[in-house]
């Protein structure tokens, strides 16, 4: 009988998450966004919150907590109720952040639900209008013959931008000094201004400031050129064979959210996304779309964890 009744009870167990989720949402949800308004992360975020809003007619509450390269507000999304009403984005720092902090108390493929993958956010190779080079081929000439002569921008230690300037060093044997900055915005407005050569900059970002000839772009970091910036040659077309960097913004839960209901979140953002003009703002915004599938956007998650790491390895980068 005891047998009977336990068997009753792990029925009914798995027939109630079912239940649950088809009331899912019941309520407004919690959106961490771990940079600062403004930066790509923040727009990318936003952008998801307001396609779940408009598909599920609930308010999504877009909670800023900048900090530690973003994973101070990733860490509190891990460590939040696994009920679907509080998710994040996360981008390729929370990826590495594991591999090269002792005091990361996330593990990004092993805390969260991952939901699906936004968009790929190619970068811009930018310099100064006042740097005498006009392509990636120039600039490397001129930067070799100056080691630690110029400085580039990065919005962190650890961060794709940092880490796919880390890499292009590696390939050239280029000496370029790292300058952090709080965020996207900041580091920006000291590139255009002038106190900043050079940087990796994500296209959302640096896009406004290229079209306006405020800032160069010589090189995109994508295997394929950026279809907004067509007579922008890759790095790859540069000389540089195999190179290929994108960040990239993706949006997890906490792990153990009902399968059904990151489903259901993964479903209607991929279907926001991917509505024609949705696609065509995200990507004049300067991103790809993506909206893959959780199990997709997982195994995707893990690789760039490997790849970045590896990099980081080299570089002897650390955030400790």
């Amino acid at each position: 009988m005891k047998t009977l009744l336990a068997a009753t009870v792990a029925l009914m167990g798995t027939l109630v998450l079912p239940a649950q989720a088809q009331t899912y949402p019941s309520k407004p949800l919690r959106l961490i966004l771990p940079y600062p308004p403004g930066g790509p992360t923040d727009i990318m975020g936003r952008t998801a919150g307001a396609i779940l809003t408009k598909a599920w007619g609930l308010q999504v509450v877009a909670d800023n907590r900048p900090g530690f390269n973003g994973n101070l507000g990733t860490a509190l999304c891990a460590k939040a109720p696994p009920d679907g009403y509080t998710f994040c984005t996360v981008s390729g720092a929370q990826a590495v952040a594991p591999g090269i902090s002792s005091t990361v108390t996330f593990d990004g493929t092993r805390d969260f639900s991952h939901v699906t993958l936004l968009a790929i956010l190619p970068m811009l190779l930018v310099v100064h209008p006042s740097l005498p080079v006009r392509t990636t081929r120039d600039f490397i000439a001129f930067t070799q013959k100056r080691p630690g002569a110029l400085n580039y921008a990065s919005t962190g230690v650890g961060v794709t931008p940092q880490l796919t300037m880390e890499m292009f060093k590696q390939q050239t044997g280029t000496d370029i000094v790292n300058i952090t900055y709080k965020g996207a915005v900041a580091a920006l407005v000291d590139q255009v201004s002038g106190r900043v050569e050079t940087s990796f900059s994500i296209a959302v970002g640096a896009m406004p400031y290229v079209k306006q000839g405020k800032l160069r772009a010589l090189g995109v970091s994508t295997r394929v050129r950026f279809p907004p910036l067509p007579d922008v040659p890759t790095i790859d077309e540069a000389g540089l064979k195999g190179f290929d960097a994108s960040s990239w913004q993706g949006i997890v839960m906490p792990a153990g959210v009902p399968r059904d209901i990151v489903e259901h979140m993964s479903s209607t953002l991929a279907a926001g996304l991917k509505a024609p003009d949705m696609a065509a703002r995200i990507l004049d915004l300067g991103g790809i779309v993506v909206g893959n599938r959780p199990e997709e956007f997982a195994a995707f998650y893990k690789a760039e964890a490997v790849k970045w790491s590896r990099v980081a390895k080299e570089a002897n980068v650390r955030i400790d």
